[in-house]
């Protein structure tokens, strides 16, 4: 084996090192979930989205792309943003809801049902490039988190059927045929991007202002979500 055939094999690898890393913080993120640790699984959770980004990224830029690698990101995904929110709900829910209910806490598990069917729709779905058909797994994750980590001491007062409302809309978000928008751009220009750079400004300023506490990235998500639907239709009209 020559070294620029090694060289190639070395770079194929990079990307899914990193999607590896991205399914080991999930496990971590499980595993914190379920012991009550919500900081700890929201931390693990974010980092898994930070690598997600990252693997695509090198994949990108190193022209690493392989059918390995596309099975393992997806894989890596269901754990991360599908199953460790729902470790985090379920534990949140179990926690608090009243025992007459209790069952209803397993619902935080349809969590990583529809991640899972979102995952799958996105892999055969050849319209998701620029943009995306359905609210991403790793947004859903995070509002998740960050959702759990600012109300897990309110959890009692907050109602229980609010609560599994809640689940229900983001469940159906994930599978909406409602395009949002990608970060990705292609070019800096202002009036191909306008909708990315007001919602990164008003983000920014949300984080800035709420000085990054836990509920602001749910806020953050709440607001993607919002501009995307605007967008989606004033394009309509």
């Amino acid at each position: 084996m020559n070294s620029t055939t090694t060289l190639q094999n070395i770079k194929k690898q990079i990307p899914n090192t990193i999607t590896s890393g991205n399914l080991f913080a999930g496990c971590i993120a499980i595993y914190a979930g379920f012991d009550g640790q919500y900081d700890v699984a929201a931390t693990f959770i974010i980092i898994a989205a930070v690598l997600d980004f990252f693997d695509g990224f090198a994949a990108r830029m190193l022209h690493a792309y392989s059918p390995v690698g596309k099975e393992l990101d997806s894989l890596a995904d269901i754990v991360s943003f599908g199953v460790a929110p729902s470790a985090m709900v379920f534990s949140v829910m179990s926690d608090n809801f009243p025992v007459a209910w209790h069952f209803l806490s397993y619902s935080a598990f349809l969590i990583a049902v529809f991640s899972a069917l979102r995952l799958a729709k996105f892999n055969i779905d050849e319209r998701q490039g620029a943009i995306f058909i359905g609210l991403p797994t790793p947004a859903n994750a995070i509002f998740w988190a960050s959702f759990v980590v600012a109300t897990s001491n309110l959890f009692t007062s907050l109602h229980w059927k609010f609560v599994l409302v809640l689940v229900a809309v983001f469940c159906y978000l994930l599978l909406a045929e409602i395009p949002m928008f990608s970060l990705k751009m292609k070019s800096w220009k202002w009036k191909d991007n306008r909708t990315r750079y007001i919602y990164l400004i008003i983000a920014s300023l949300v984080l800035i202002s709420s000085r990054f506490n836990a509920g602001s990235l749910a806020i953050v998500i709440v607001l993607y979500i919002g501009f995307s639907i605007v967008a989606f239709y004033r394009k309509k009209q």
